[in-house]
């Protein structure tokens, strides 16, 4: 049985870097998915928001059931769902199979992402909470990183099919360790209310409703999701065929600079809103993620405009910077702008939400406008209507830092458990 605090910490931190590994490898190999099987733009946008439908939509159902069953072994099954349909995503034969696949990888990977911070949040010391959280979401700009890397990698050697075999397999020996996980006493959701009927999923957003900095909070997250898919997504075409880098040194390049970024944006942010204690942490928080999104927006813009890929990664890599820094302190103003009984279903309603208004429209959207554009798919080329589309995430960036200020400058108590 896994006991130690730090020994969770390191098993889900772990668990969370293969997470993001299996999320990116499709965008790493995306332009040649795209050249095999045909796909326009739209199309390709269509294959990353496949993940989103089925992360989003299922997140609520493990949310619910995190608050009022055992963690341990919905974080296990959400594992090996998603690491064999990684490598299920690698049989694909036409775009219907492969969004079949990437829906089902969503559907595991939101168990894991729904209740792990809530477990993290148990066993983390009071006054590390903020930097254990910032630990754990150093694995999103790891794993991304890595995804693009490997993937890059395995597909110029492998091929991109056999670049989804490899990535899927390690997925299976955590879920089973994931199993000695000692889950820390806490409080429960009520199975039942006062009359014994089972409380529903629109009671618990009723609930969360009343915290305005939950709201905020979460309005904020969906517009800096939504910027972030779309670079994520677009990163690699636009250095393919605007600033003609080869798709694998596309692919290192962008992973390289995501980890470096992800590692030292994740942890500014988390050390600079942990100064502030109590009552004030989730303001504090809000604070954080307010600057770093306003930093972010003009950068983008700039980065949009830039003639070399050298320039265009640079001022990227500024941005994420910027966007990194606000990982770990969103997600403690969601843990704690709302009861200990309902921190599941406040992470699962987030995780819903900033998916269906983010990143699941996002690269579908930057694509259209691409596709709008004739935008031809080959290196080196204008690139022009993928530029045009582009242009819609800095503004995105923008609404989020917009939402942020005004939740900052709230005082509101938490609700108390129902």
């Amino acid at each position: 049985m896994i006991k130690s605090p730090r020994a969770i910490l390191a098993l889900l931190t772990a668990l969370n870097l293969l997470n993001y590994v299996d999320r990116f490898v499709v965008t790493a190999v995306g332009p040649r998915i795209q050249e095999h099987l045909g796909l326009s733009d739209k199309e390709l946008g269509l294959v990353t928001s496949a993940f989103m439908l089925g992360y989003f939509v299922t997140s609520p159902v493990f949310g619910w059931l995190g608050d009022r069953f055992p963690r341990k072994a919905l974080i296990a099954a959400g594992v090996l769902v998603w690491s064999a349909a990684t490598a299920a995503s690698g049989l694909a034969g036409a775009l219907a199979s492969l969004l079949a696949a990437r829906v089902v990888v969503g559907v595991g990977e939101a168990s894991y992402a729904t209740l792990s911070p809530t477990i993290i949040d148990d066993v983390a010391p009071a006054k590390k909470k903020n930097r254990w959280l910032g630990v754990f979401y150093v694995a999103i700009p790891a794993g991304s990183a890595l995804g693009f890397i490997l993937g890059g990698l395995l597909e110029q050697r492998y091929g991109w099919r056999n670049a989804f075999y490899i990535a899927g397999g390690p997925g299976v020996l955590l879920a089973l360790v994931a199993l000695l996980l000692h889950e820390p006493p806490r409080t429960l959701a009520q199975k039942k209310d006062d009359r014994g009927v089972v409380a529903s999923f629109l009671d618990d957003t009723r609930a969360l409703a009343q915290s305005r900095s939950y709201v905020l909070t979460v309005a904020g997250y969906i517009a800096q999701t939504f910027a972030l898919g779309g670079f994520v997504q677009w990163a690699v075409p636009f250095l393919y065929r605007r600033l003609c880098l080869d798709l694998h040194v596309a692919d290192g390049a962008f992973g390289k600079l995501t980890v470096l970024t992800g590692l030292v944006g994740t942890a500014i942010g988390s050390l600079v809103a942990e100064r502030v204690p109590g009552e004030e942490r989730v303001r504090a928080a809000l604070w954080v993620c307010a600057i770093s999104s306003a930093v972010a927006t003009p950068v983008a813009v700039l980065a949009l405009f830039a003639r070399s890929s050298t320039s265009f990664l640079a001022l990227l890599g500024v941005c994420e910077l910027a966007v990194f820094a606000s990982m770990a302190p969103t997600n403690l103003a969601i843990l704690k702008s709302v009861p200990e009984d309902r921190r599941a279903s406040a992470m699962a309603l987030s995780i819903f939400l900033i998916h269906l208004l983010g990143d699941l429209i996002s690269p579908p959207i930057v694509g259209a406008v691409s596709d709008a554009f004739g935008d031809s798919k080959a290196q080196c080329t204008s690139g022009t209507g993928l530029f045009w589309g582009m242009l819609t995430l800095p503004v995105a960036l923008a609404l989020s830092a917009a939402f942020w200020f005004v939740g900052a400058r709230r005082k509101n108590p938490v609700p108390s458990p129902r």
